[in-house]
């Protein structure tokens, strides 16, 4: 049985998808990006700021499906430019407590929706 995880909290999906999908007692989420869900702007000034927003976007996600960080089993990064990839795990690991972090892959992509910088996925599990 699966479950659609939305919430008016997060940035509405850009396509034909959902924010994420409980099946049993496993959520996957779609990628986020950084759309600040209260203006539906890109926060692209800075790579930091872009990953902080995508972390917050998926809290918000975890959150609307009963999860937080400490749920999350694995995660997708998928970054533009590898050169960022310092920048961007500084900010990630912020949201991990030491020694509880997710499996991971990060992927260098020649794009991303929207032309961003970096996009992430979750799977977490209850």
């Amino acid at each position: 049985m699966k479950k659609i995880i939305n919430t008016s909290n997060a940035p509405a999906p850009v396509g034909p998808y959902n924010q994420a999908v409980l099946a049993g007692n496993t959520l996957y989420t779609s990628g986020q990006i950084a759309i600040n869900p209260k203006t539906g702007e890109l926060v692209t000034n800075t790579i930091e700021e872009e990953t902080k927003q995508v972390m917050e976007n998926l809290k918000i996600v975890l959150a609307e499906a009963g999860m937080t960080f400490d749920n999350v089993a694995k995660t997708s990064i998928f970054i533009k430019n590898m050169n960022d990839f310092s920048k961007i795990n500084s900010i990630y690991g912020k949201y991990f407590e030491a020694g509880n972090e997710p499996a991971r892959e990060t992927v260098e992509v020649g794009n991303l929706p929207k032309f961003v910088n970096v996009e992430i996925s979750m799977i977490a599990v209850i």
